[in-house]
Parts: C-alpha cells; structure tokens; sequence
C-alpha cells in the first residue's frame, strides 16, 4: 500500500448485500492486515446484513429501510457494532473519518446521492454502480476533481481499461475497446427475442451478476451505460469508444493508442479481480483464485454488436450525445422496463420501445444539482 497510510485501508461497501458486495466482502477479508472492513450498508436485506455483520465484524451497519433496521438492531443488540438507519446515514458514513475509501456497489438511482457525497468530501471512491456516472458523470466527475477525490472503476471492463492506462499518461489514446459478452441472447434474431422469458433472460453465459445487470447484458444495455461511464471516467469523446463482442469474456476491454499498439486486460472472468484491484490500487495483492489457463481457449472471437436487434447500445449514444438529462432519462426508463419485464408486465422486446418513448417525450433541461437529476429521475418513472 502507498507509504503515508500507516493502517489498513478502511473501507465502506454500500450493496454488501449484492453480488458485487458479497464479493467485495470476500476480497477485504483476504487482506485484513491491509484492507479492514469499516461499513457494510444495504436497503433492507436484513438476514444478510445480519449474517454479515457476525462473520465479518464491521464497525457501523447501515439499513435504509426501517422495518428492516428494527430487525437488524436488535439481532445485533450483543455485538459490537453500531446500526444506523436511512438514506441520510447511508450518505453521512460516507463522510466520516474511520472511512479511508467508499466501494459503491448500489444499484440504480440509489448509488448517486452517496456518490456524490463520498467525492465532495474528498475520500476515493470505488465505483461498481454503472447509473452514478451515466446519469451525472459530468457533475460527479467535476465535483471529484474539485475536492481531489480519485474516482477508481470496479466493472471488469472499465478496470481493464484503466489498467491498459497505467503509464501511458504521456500517449494519445485512438480508441477504447469496450468488451461484451453478448449476453444471454447473442446471434438472437429480432422474432426469436420476442418469445424468450425471464427465466431465459437471466441466464448468463460467463458471469455471475444481479438479476437487473443481467437483463441489462441480455439487452446489450450495459454496454451502453458502460459506454457513458467510460465517457466521463477517462475523458473520452463518444467517437473514440466501442463496443466489440468477445463470446469468451478473457479479454476484458482494450485500449487502442495512436501508433496502432492496442493494451488489452485479460483474465477469467471473475469481479473479485478488479474489485481486489479497486480496493488495493496502486498495489497488486495476491489473489488465490484460478488462473487463466490458455490451453483452455484455442479460440478467442470477436463480432460486431448487432445494432438492429439491440437497439439499447445506439440509444446510450444518442442520449449521451444530447447531453443534459437525456441520459438520466434514459437511465429511469431502462430501471421501469427492466422491472416491468421481471414482473411479468411486458416482453423483453418491450424494453427498448419503453426507453424510446421516453426519450422522444423527455423534456430539454439541463440539471445542475444531484437534486436536479434525482427530480428527473423521479419525473420520468411517474411519466412512464
């Protein structure tokens, strides 16, 4: 770890409950005499926040919902733990002094307001929530700057690209190569998408994630948030960045430079890598987990996304070129199809139209606050 920190590195994992918070766990808990487990935070997942606090003994224990705090308080009334309820505590541990770095692996509009806290009281933040910088990147970016906040990315894809990065400050970037699966779907034809299910939907080829983030990679949505986040994360023009599909996930993205070099990340596919990398940078930590065996890939492919019958990737484009709220719009959208479709109320094939509408619908402002976007999010879920 950097020499001026003379203990470990104390984190708050907002989502401990979440795939990516449940591994995030897993990795501090590798590294106690480096990383130390300050805060775990959750909406209301009460029984796992409560077995989580026993196993791994953070300090403070945050439950946004009240129902689920009771339960929580009192299931932990013997530890040695204190348990803080609300939105407002959620935002208040960011700011606290016995945390040295927030991981952030809310989901949706509910990361934001953290967010933006943990960076405008200058902590570093570690940022697994996609929506954050998609819908106020600018702001978030900005407000980071000003108070010198490092803003460290823990998707796999923005943490390759971060990695092909390091030392190549000096160097023109071309082009950043943002990585997909192609998710559950991939060589779908439009007719085939409007039979599939839910059930279908969540089944992931390569990677273990949350069921929204999972709809998301079957739309090829994620890949236009990722777009959006790799916008503001490494200052990067909408012209210079791709997506390529690359069925086998060991490369995780790649950077293209202006003498036609191209860096690329690879390993098997596994978040607790670049959360580890997030979490520890600028240090490797040892990690024992499986290798990439390359005896295993004879084959690494690449396609091109079909645009056509995933429409989610040419729309991110679009709002993120529109600027001002269109991308909070599209955002708020995506989250109301993408529960409706979970709850059985529309088809997959339904998504897009959804967030299409809204988009053509959506009002020409230009938020300034994180109150602004979080009215517009609001605005846009009560319209759709």
């Amino acid at each position: 770890m950097p020499n001026n920190e003379q203990h470990p590195r104390r984190i708050a994992v907002l989502g401990s409950t979440g795939s990516m918070g449940t591994q995030a766990l897993e990795v501090i808990a590798l590294h106690p005499d480096i990383l130390q487990l300050e805060v775990i935070a959750a909406n209301s997942s009460a029984d796992m926040l409560i077995q989580q606090a026993k196993q791994y003994h953070p300090n403070i224990v945050v439950v946004v919902q009240e129902a689920a705090y009771k339960i929580v308080k009192e299931a932990l009334a013997d530890e040695d733990v204190k348990v803080f309820c609300g939105e407002e505590s959620l935002c208040d541990v960011c700011e606290m002094d016995c945390v040295d770095m927030v991981l952030s692996c809310i989901v949706g509009i509910a990361g934001l307001r953290p967010a933006f806290r943990t960076v405008s009281c200058g902590t570093p933040l570690a940022i697994a929530n996609k929506e954050t910088l998609v819908v106020a990147g600018e702001l978030i970016m900005r407000t980071a700057k000003e108070h010198n906040a490092p803003v460290l990315p823990v998707d796999s894809e923005h943490s390759a690209i971060f990695q092909c990065l390091a030392g190549e400050q000096f160097n023109p970037v071309e082009k950043l190569l943002i990585t997909a699966s192609g998710g559950a779907f991939r060589g779908y034809t439009r007719e085939q998408l409007e039979k599939v299910t839910l059930q279908d939907a969540l089944k992931h080829p390569n990677w273990s994630m949350g069921p929204k983030v999972t709809i998301d990679s079957a739309s090829l949505m994620n890949k236009g948030l990722e777009v959006i986040e790799a916008k503001w994360l490494f200052n990067m023009p909408l012209e210079k960045i791709d997506v390529v599909v690359h069925p086998q996930s060991v490369i995780h993205s790649m950077v293209q430079f202006e003498d036609g070099s191209v860096k690329a990340q690879l390993g098997i596919p596994d978040m607790r890598l670049p959360i580890q990398y997030a979490l520890s940078y600028p240090v490797r930590l040892p990690l024992p987990y499986p290798r990439l065996d390359f005896n295993k890939y004879s084959n690494l492919t690449f396609e091109q996304p079909n645009k056509e019958v995933f429409p989610c990737i040419a729309m991110a484009y679009k709002a993120s070129a529109a600027g001002g709220g269109m991308p909070c719009v599209m955002n708020a959208a995506n989250e109301v199809a993408v529960k409706q479709f979970m709850e059985g109320k529309i088809r997959f094939v339904d998504i897009p139209h959804i967030i299409e509408q809204a988009l053509a619908t959506a009002p020409t402002v230009k938020p300034k606050t994180i109150e602004d976007y979080i009215a517009l999010d609001a605005e846009t879920r009560k319209r759709i």
